[in-house]
């Protein structure tokens, strides 16, 4: 982790928290949360550096904890990721996948993948499979996949829409369902390591990614960072239920239809891990 001087003594044992896509407003708002529960150091992953460190010095003064650092990372890159990983000291309890981009255009990263499948749905799955064995180390641990109810359309056949006209909409919609569906597949597999894997709407913000989707929003950052918190710092008395591979809006637990469709499921994270290798 970067920014030694935002580091935590040894002896003060705090419990890490990754919050990706934090220098957005309801990124930003979910660092600002957990950070505000004591005993958290958070650390921010951001693409660009000015931005990054402008964030956590800022969330280092409005919430009076120093403990808070950043990582410069593009989640849209495998190799990023990978590197990220590589210098990666210490344990993590906590990981909040949150970042998302949503272009206008069809466009494709340096890698040949189209910016919303790689940042949206290989960027959640590149990340946990990278910091799978950490989190185990450090269990109990929490992933907590920020995904939304603007879900659906997933064409399993076409995720980078080669065949299908690109719309922004419809990519994002397809992004947020592959979260909530990767969520479970991921729930499975984690759960004998003690870590537990839940998603969540993060409530409707006015923020850069929902106007370039062509919508507003009604609530404040923190109002939509709330449940997102919640999962991520909750404690068993006042916080979420111990349960795993569950879709959470407003603090509740929401059937989820797309995570029922147990071959769907698997047939997405078979089509992810292809792009993992």
């Amino acid at each position: 982790m970067s920014e030694s001087d935002a580091r935590p003594r040894s002896d003060e044992s705090p419990r890490i928290a990754m919050v990706t896509g934090a220098t957005g407003a309801i990124g930003k708002a979910i660092a600002a949360g957990i950070a505000a529960h004591p005993g958290y150091h958070v650390v921010l992953t951001c693409r660009d550096r000015a931005r990054a460190e402008a964030a956590a010095t800022g969330l280092r003064r409005a919430t009076g904890n120093r403990q808070v650092s950043c990582e410069i990372v593009d989640l849209s890159l495998r190799q990023s990721i990978r590197e990220l990983a590589a210098r990666w000291s210490g344990p993590l309890h906590v990981l909040v996948n949150n970042a998302a981009d949503t272009p206008r255009q069809r466009r494709e990263t340096a890698d040949g993948l189209e910016v919303q499948f790689a940042t949206n749905i290989m960027g959640y799955f590149w990340l946990t499979r990278e910091f799978e064995a950490v989190l185990a180390r450090s269990a109990p641990a929490r992933v907590v996949n920020v995904a939304s109810y603007w879900a659906g359309d997933l064409d399993i056949d076409d995720l980078q829409f080669r065949r299908r006209r690109y719309d922004n909409d419809t990519a994002y919609r397809q992004s947020k369902q592959a979260n909530r569906m990767l969520t479970v597949a991921f729930a499975e597999r984690l759960a004998s390591s003690g870590i537990s894997v839940n998603a969540c709407h993060p409530g409707d913000v006015n923020s850069r990614l929902s106007n370039s989707l062509g919508f507003g929003g009604h609530e404040s950052p923190q109002t939509g960072a709330a449940t997102p918190v919640w999962l991520a710092v909750g404690d068993q008395e006042h916080g979420p239920p111990p349960v795993t591979g569950k879709y959470f809006e407003h603090k509740r637990e929401k059937d989820c239809r797309f995570g029922r469709d147990r071959a769907a499921v698997e047939a997405l994270y078979a089509a992810c891990s292809d792009h993992a290798r």
